[in-house]
């Protein structure tokens, strides 16, 4: 006889868990482990701002494999999949990230109508890339040029208060207390289309001293137009060199001038990581200036109720008293008036005295005396 099949393979056992089944994903194909968000994808790809970029999606004019999206946070892998916008294919560049050693002369504008030599000339890809930020045509050092343009903007914002280092040769040596005003700050005037403001260094540092000349270094958190030079002609001491050595967490280090080099994926990660860390210490330092306002705000008004409050209607309490709620405040004894201490020993002599069965003495009433006036 054949033996019957057991029913074990195709029935679980009672411990054992049923296998979940596959739910169906709103969207479609996308996988939510994908590699960038939509919004990083478009705003790389040169469609606008971020926040452009979400309300582009919020606005239902985004497919991705043919299907509209119009949810923020989705992921996609741009190297995968086909991602429009009204109706035009999206064509998604390679991220690239360069430092420059810029040399003295050399313009970091998008266009030139001049025709003078850019940055960007000095670059060598096939992407449209730009400049983070400016040096001035005299000024020379570090530079990046990047096309990922959410890091460009929070490398530039002051905002995000990204720390760059200068090294500085001026005329003259600057005394200690100059040099103190720098970090204090001053109002520099306006130039052009900027306004005036009040602008200084997070740290000055004196770095050597020359014959005629000597080295400064000077670290900010805000790129205002050509800030070093004026803040440094305000106290006297005209710029001859400026190269800026540092930004944030990067180093110029042995870069020859002119030349370029692509970051590496450990100072990518720290560029990163330091303008985030920025941003939330900042957010943190204006959530505690508004607390504190409104804890100064709310405390001069109720100083100024209980004082009006006061002002009414005197505190009528004695100590230890409780006053329950529905209950009127209880009247306060009349204040016994205050008797000197001659008055208060002759009271006590004569009390004594009473009891002892003493007479109390009585003080002689005496006449007054007349004031002497003129003999007639």
């Amino acid at each position: 006889m054949a033996k019957k099949k057991s029913k074990a393979a195709a029935t679980p056992s009672r411990g054992s868990k049923k296998p979940r089944k596959k739910s169906a994903s709103t969207n479609g194909n996308l996988s939510t482990g994908g590699s960038q968000r939509l919004q990083r994808v478009m705003a790389s790809a040169g469609v606008g701002s971020r926040r452009e970029c979400e309300i582009i999606i919020e606005e239902g004019r985004v497919e991705v494999d043919g299907q509209v999206i119009a949810t923020l946070g989705t992921k996609v892998d741009p190297e995968k999949q086909k991602i429009s916008v009204d109706g035009e294919r999206l064509k998604v560049q390679r991220l690239q990230y360069f430092m420059l050693n810029k040399p003295p002369g050399i313009v970091s504008t998008a266009s030139d109508p001049s025709g003078r030599l850019r940055v960007i000339d000095l670059i060598k890809t096939n992407l449209r890339v730009y400049n983070v930020g400016r040096l001035d045509q005299s000024s020379e050092g570090m530079i990046l040029v990047t096309n990922d343009g959410e890091l460009a903007n929070r490398l530039t914002h002051p905002r995000y208060g990204v720390e760059k280092k200068y090294l500085v040769q001026v005329d003259g040596c600057p005394t200690k207390s100059a040099l103190r005003q720098l970090e204090e700050g001053m109002y520099l005037a306006a130039e052009g289309k900027h306004k005036a403001v009040k602008a200084k260094a997070v740290q000055v540092k004196f770095v050597k001293r020359l014959k005629a000349t000597s080295w400064l270094e000077i670290v900010l958190d805000e790129g205002r137009n050509r800030e070093i030079r004026r803040l440094l002609a305000r106290i006297g001491h005209k710029v001859r060199t400026l190269r800026r050595v540092a930004i944030g967490p990067l180093r110029l280090g042995d870069l020859p001038v002119g030349a370029h080099r692509e970051l590496t994926l450990t100072e990518l990660k720290s560029i990163r990581k330091a303008v985030e860390s920025v941003s939330g210490r900042k957010k943190k330092a204006a959530k505690k200036k508004t607390t504190k306002k409104k804890s100064t705000r709310s405390s001069k008004a109720s100083g100024s109720r209980s004082d009006s409050t006061s002002a009414a209607t005197p505190d009528t309490r004695r100590k230890g008293t409780v006053i329950r709620p529905g209950k009127k405040k209880p009247k306060r004894a009349p204040a016994k008036k205050k008797v000197s201490k001659k008055k208060r020993k002759a009271t006590n002599a004569g009390r004594r005295g009473a009891a002892a069965g003493k007479p109390i003495k009585k003080k002689k009433a005496t006449a007054r005396k007349k004031p002497r006036g003129k003999q007639r």
